[in-house]
């Protein structure tokens, strides 16, 4: 305030100061055209009113001016200082871990305005990361409950010799063997979601994609009561390029995904097809069907549309999280659709047909 006041001195005494010099002298020069003697009383008394008048207006003039300035300074240094203190607040907030704090908006201007706006957003999102790493980490926790729960219970009946190894050899495998698949999916989940899977794309024949997923799971769904449906394209060559691992392994998942939900006697198909310059492969069942509010929760780690489902048999959990995530990985997307409980669902994976992995 004291430098913005300073600056309005100096420009009103540089004003003053002009037309005190510049003013006297065009009056003097107008007044040597009238019919005045030069040097007359008059003349004199004239030019010392005009002198004096000027200086008067002048000064009041600068008074009232500075006054006016220091008020309107006042009142913009005081929002502005509220405004900046309201700022401190809120990243002291934020650095104390504080997500939920906001800084209010106060009409300081629309540079302060727009970084309000700003922290604020940028603190709705650390909330919202915090929010999913807590429920990860207890989501997680919960994971790892079960099989470690039964690893000590086992160990625990072997030294007080109710079990014998060999009997428990299995038990101890299957559970070893799940804590293996869930770090292998949280590495896996957690580098798809940042974008930091190696992508190896190549021209793929879809043609050869169905074969090969046909071949695969053809058997698996025979042994399960499940009727596998492959639908490709009916005329001519459509091709792909993209990574035939990261694609099968989306596919893998999705009709793993599919069998879970389906009963025996169901059907699972896949389809292939063009679509505005994109593969569209679609993956739809008449089995157990899901809500909306399923829906949105769908891939989300750990998520289970049928929280009573058998641990042991659902997956881990995280297989549409890592399909997701490789979908965007190739510059697509993957949705799911269903019309509600018991009336299947449909998952439907977008990938377009020219290059455009990250």
């Amino acid at each position: 305030m004291r430098g913005q006041l300073l600056v309005l001195g100096v420009g009103g005494a540089s004003i003053a100061v002009l037309t005190v010099l510049i003013a006297p002298a065009i009056f003097h020069r107008h007044l040597l055209e009238t019919d005045l003697p030069l040097g007359s009383p008059e003349l004199m008394h004239i030019e010392w009113a005009h002198r004096d008048a000027l200086l008067i207006a002048l000064v009041a003039g600068l008074v009232v001016s500075l006054l006016v300035a220091a008020a309107v300074i006042w009142s913009l240094s005081r929002r502005l200082r509220r405004t900046l203190a309201a700022l401190g607040d809120g990243i002291e907030a934020l650095s104390r871990g504080r997500y939920s704090a906001r800084v209010p908006v106060l009409g300081a201007g629309a540079e302060l305005d727009a970084l309000s706006h700003t922290l604020n957003e940028m603190a709705a999102r650390l909330d919202a990361v915090e929010e999913t790493r807590g429920r990860l980490l207890a989501d997680l926790a919960h994971e790892l409950r079960t099989p470690i729960a039964t690893l000590a219970a086992h160990h625990e009946a072997m030294a007080d010799g109710v079990l014998s190894p060999e009997g428990v050899a299995d038990v101890l495998t299957a559970q070893t063997t799940r804590l293996a698949r869930l770090a292998e999916d949280l590495g896996e989940v957690s580098r798809a979601e940042e974008g930091q899977v190696p992508l190896a794309p190549c021209e793929l024949d879809v043609q050869t994609l169905l074969a090969r997923v046909e071949e695969e799971w053809r058997e698996r769904c025979t042994a399960s009561g499940i009727t596998l449906r492959l639908q490709g394209p009916t005329a001519g060559k459509l091709g792909l390029r993209a990574d035939p691992d990261r694609l099968a392994q989306i596919l893998d998942n999705l009709l793993g995904n599919a069998m879970r939900h389906t009963p025996r006697g169901g059907t699972v198909q896949l389809t292939a097809r063009d679509e505005g310059g994109h593969l569209l492969l679609v993956v739809a069942d008449d089995g157990e069907g899901f809500t909306a509010q399923e829906g949105a929760q769908l891939f989300e780690r750990f998520y289970r549309a049928d929280a009573a489902r058998s641990r042991e048999g659902s997956g881990s959990g995280i297989g549409l999280t890592i399909s997701r995530a490789l979908a965007e990985a190739h510059g697509g997307r993957l949705d799911a659709a269903s019309d509600g409980p018991g009336r299947g669902a449909t998952f439907t994976v977008s990938l377009p047909r020219v290059a455009a992995a990250r």
